[in-house]
């Protein structure tokens, strides 16, 4: 008996690869815990006691204990280091403000600058894909059909994922629209600095998460709803 050809990745099999690489980016409830919780634990240090020091220790300590229970559990490190990243370039950004003549405020600004340029070059990135026709998550979508491009011959796909990646961008969007004003208000002090902190501490912690959260699952429904098969079968010559 010939072995006969795998069939080809359903919408489920997208479903799940969406679900998947989103749960991957999140880090699930634990993941989002450990990548928030040192921006937080700054932000809460900082205004209070104006001690920047003493925020950005603080911040390394709580990635140090979320990095040896992880160790302990023989868990991934990705998240962990993910939140070092931010900090170490956070803290770069606090001393060109300082050697800048920048005030201890102007300095707890700068550090969440990297976040806002990070998120307009993701929002960027995703929605020029998505507009040149050759959408971020097409490419996942060909992750697993075996062949990277192969689904930019079908259209549907190609509209479909489109859409995804449209909404994959829409958090970082709305975090840029809201952030970026507020971050330059603070930075010429037409609003002051510890006040800009406070604001946009609350809205990356408090409306980030969130937000990602829904696009996620506004991903997994329009996948569910559209059915939209991964290729089309190709009509048999008579």
């Amino acid at each position: 008996m010939s072995e006969e050809q795998a069939p080809g990745p359903t919408v489920a099999t997208v479903e799940a690869l969406v679900r998947s690489q989103m749960a991957t980016a999140l880090g699930g409830r634990r993941g989002m815990i450990e990548a928030g919780v040192p921006g937080i634990l700054f932000t809460a240090v900082w205004l209070p006691t104006k001690d920047l020091q003493l925020a950005l220790v603080l911040s390394l300590v709580a990635v140090g204990v979320a990095a040896a229970l992880r160790l302990l559990q023989r868990g991934p490190l990705q998240y962990i280091f993910n939140a070092l990243f931010s900090i170490g370039i956070g803290y770069l950004f606090v001393r060109i403000a300082a050697s800048s003549g920048g005030s201890e405020s102007d300095q707890a600004l700068a550090f969440f600058l990297p976040g806002i340029i990070y998120s307009l070059v993701y929002t960027i990135v995703l929605f020029g894909s998505s507009f040149a026709g050759w959408p971020v998550v097409g490419f996942m979508v060909g992750s697993v059909t075996g062949d990277p491009t192969a689904w930019h011959e079908d259209k549907q796909i190609v509209k479909l994922c489109s859409r995804l990646t449209l909404l994959l961008a829409a958090p970082g969007a709305i975090g840029v629209l809201l952030q970026g004003p507020v971050w330059l208000l603070g930075w010429r002090d037409i609003v002051d600095a510890d006040v800009a902190v406070g604001i946009i501490a609350a809205l990356r912690y408090g409306l980030g998460w969130p937000l990602r959260i829904a696009s996620w699952s506004a991903m997994i429904w329009l996948l569910a709803r559209n059915a939209t098969p991964l290729a089309q079968e190709s009509p048999q010559e008579g």
